[in-house]
C-alpha cells in the first residue's frame, strides 16, 4: 500500500508542477500474482517469499529498462527495499558502469548465510554484487550488476556483523550517521558524487528509514539517531543538480504504521527535492 499512499498525497501533481512530464505506469506485479498465498514462506535457503520477490523483480527490471529505452527517468516507489534488485537490474542492462548512492539506516548487503531474518529486503545490495542466491543474482541478465567501488552507503547506523565484515573486506565507501553528524549531509553528498564521478550514471536508492524516527513513523524498521528532513532536503538539492542521476528508488513507506499519512506526505516532499525543488 506504500505506493498508493504516496500517490494519494499528490506525487504526480507535485512533480508536474516542477515542470516534469510525468507518466504513472501504475503498480508493477509479477506474472503469478494470483497464485501467491501465504506471505511468510521460507525456501530451502531460508529466504522469505523468494518466489514472489524473484517474479516481481523480473517484471520490474523489464519495466525499468523499457522506461530508459523511451528516454524516461525511472522513479520507483515502494514497497520494501527488495525492489532495488529489479530496478537496478533494469538500469544496468543499459548502464554498464552504474554508481549507486544508497541512503539507508541499514546496509542491505546480507545474503542467505549472513542474514539473521531471511528477509530479502535486507539483501538487495548483496544480490546486486553477486552474493547469495544464484536465481536472484541472475535476474534480467546474468551475473553481478554492481561493483564494490561504485557504491556509496550514506546514513547507516544498524549493520549486522556480516555486513560490517563485508564492507571492510571489499572497501565499500560508507558514511555512517557519525560521519553525517561530523561532516554534514551536504558535504557527504558532495563527497559521494565525487567518488562516483567516473560512473556512466548514478542510481539513488533512498529508504525513508534513513530519516530519524522523530521525522518518520510510517516505516517498518526504524532506527534512532537518523537524518533530519531539513538535512535530507539540502542533500537532495545538491544531488539533483548532477547530470549523472538517471534513476531512483524511494522505498519502505508503510501507511499501516503511519500517523495520518504524514510519512507519505514527507515522501512526496523528498521526491520533489530529488527532481529539483528548492526553497527559493
Amino acid at each position: 500500500m506504500g505506493p498508493d499512499a504516496v500517490r494519494f498525497c499528490g506525487l504526480e501533481k507535485h512533480l508536474s508542477n516542477l515542470g516534469h512530464d510525468v507518466a504513472d505506469k501504475g503498480n508493477v506485479y509479477g506474472n503469478y500474482r494470483a497464485e501467491y498465498g501465504n506471505h511468510n514462506v521460507r525456501n530451502d535457503e531460508g529466504l522469505m517469499n523468494f518466489e514472489q520477490v524473484k517474479d516481481f523483480s523480473e517484471q520490474l527490471a523489464a519495466t525499468v529498462e523499457e522506461s530508459l529505452d523511451n528516454n524516461r527517468f525511472p522513479f520507483i516507489v515502494g514497497g520494501d527495499h527488495s525492489l532495488s534488485i529489479g530496478s537496478i537490474s533494469g538500469v544496468t542492462k543499459k548502464c554498464k558502469n552504474l554508481g549507486v548512492l544508497w541512503i539507508d539506516a541499514h546496509g542491505d548487503i546480507n545474503n542467505s548465510e549472513t542474514s539473521p531474518s531471511g528477509n530479502i529486503h535486507g539483501m538487495p545490495l548483496g544480490v546486486l554484487l553477486g552474493e547469495g542466491s544464484e536465481s536472484l543474482v541472475n535476474i534480467h541478465h546474468e551475473g553481478a550488476k554492481l561493483s564494490h567501488e561504485n557504491i556509496v552507503l550514506v546514513g547507516v547506523r544498524d549493520l549486522d556483523t556480516g555486513e560490517k565484515a563485508y564492507i571492510k573486506k571489499h572497501g565499500i565507501k560508507c558514511y555512517t550517521m557519525s560521519d553525517v553528524r561530523r561532516l554534514g549531509l551536504d558535504v557527504v553528498i558532495t563527497k559521494s558524487l565525487k567518488h562516483l564521478q567516473e560512473c556512466d550514471g548514478i542510481h539513488l536508492s533512498l529508504d525513508v528509514d534513513s530519516l530519524d524516527p522523530l521525522e518518520i513513523q510510517g516505516t517498518g524498521t526504524k532506527v534512532n539517531g537518523g537524518i533530519f528532513l531539513s538535512e535530507m532536503l539540502l542533500g537532495l538539492n545538491i544531488l539533483s543538480r548532477t547530470e549523472l542521476l538517471i534513476s531512483a528508488d524511494l522505498v519502505e513507506v508503510n501507511p499501516l504504521l503511519d500517523n495520518g499519512n504524514e510519512t507519505a506526505e514527507k515522501a512526496v516532499t523528498i521526491a520533489e527535492y530529488i527532481f529539483g525543488q528548492s526553497q527559493i
